[in-house]
């Protein structure tokens, strides 16, 4: 994830405490409208009523929708974190701009990558840290450029890259490169229980990103591991076969019961006919 500064971390905090919501909230929602390129934002917090959505002109969304104390706190939240990004130079785009947008590639130069690729600054205050020196700034694998779509919830962040069907989640610190096979993928979303799964909404409905196939995880190529399935090995007899054999068996022991077959002849007999399994 981005690292603030202390100046920055410093001013969610004070964000955090004057709206009565916890910091993690606040950087989540930061994060949101950074992606809605300042107009809008798309968040899933469970201190914000769950998923909801904001834009500007008033407009907000709640899972808590009948919570207007709650929508009037997100909502001018939201406008506080837009006037912050706006005034610091290279966080969002001009023009238009939506974080689900399946637009092409050319279009797809994000507020994600302006953020990381420099220090920006409010006045003498620096917001975000810069990259390492020699680093590009995108977090996810190397080789993939100019996704599609990004958006961040909570502790993830993805990028999708609709062209060459490829997903990169970041979670925890941690990214996974998926296949996204035939999908066309227009919205992702994190649970916020039941282990906090990552869905997504394709054509299909709703799908788990789990399904998909991994292609790498830390940029380290994943290969499932082989499951061992027991296989009979065919001797070339039936079921039928079989039976007659331990039929014959079971007629052998009662002849060596009534004394007609020794305890030798009955074990030979026995063994000859195991040996034809």
């Amino acid at each position: 994830m981005r690292q603030l500064t202390p100046e920055g971390q410093q001013i969610i905090n004070n964000l955090a405490q004057r709206y009565n919501f916890s910091s993690d909230a606040v950087f989540s929602l930061l994060q949101s409208v950074i992606n809605g390129n300042g107009s809008m934002a798309q968040f899933n917090h469970p201190e914000f009523g769950g998923s909801g959505q904001w834009m500007q002109g008033g407009m907000i969304m709640l899972g808590d929708m009948f919570n207007n104390y709650l929508k009037n706190s997100v909502s001018n939240l939201c406008q506080e974190l837009a006037n912050l990004i706006a005034n610091q130079p290279g966080l969002i785009q001009s023009g238009s701009f939506q974080s689900q947008s399946q637009g092409n590639q050319a279009q797809a130069h994000y507020a994600d990558n302006a953020v990381q690729q420099s220090g920006t600054t409010q006045g003498n205050v620096s917001l975000f840290a810069p990259p390492p020196a020699g680093s590009s700034g995108n977090w996810w694998p190397a080789g993939l450029q100019f996704p599609t779509s990004t958006g961040a919830q909570n502790s993830m962040r993805y990028a999708y890259f609709a062209t060459i069907r490829r997903l990169a989640i970041d979670l925890n610190g941690h990214v996974t490169l998926y296949d996204t096979l035939d999908h066309q993928i227009g919205g992702f979303s994190q649970q916020q229980s039941g282990g906090s799964s990552i869905t997504f909404t394709s054509q299909y409905g709703v799908v788990d990103v789990a399904s998909l196939p991994i292609i790498s995880i830390d940029n380290v190529p994943f290969q499932a591991p082989v499951q061992n399935t027991w296989m009979p090995i065919d001797n070339g007899l039936s079921s039928a076969q079989e039976t007659d054999i331990f039929a014959a068996i079971e007629k052998l022991a009662t002849l060596k019961e009534r004394g007609i077959l020794t305890d030798a002849e009955f074990s030979t007999k026995k063994a000859e006919l195991l040996g034809r399994l």
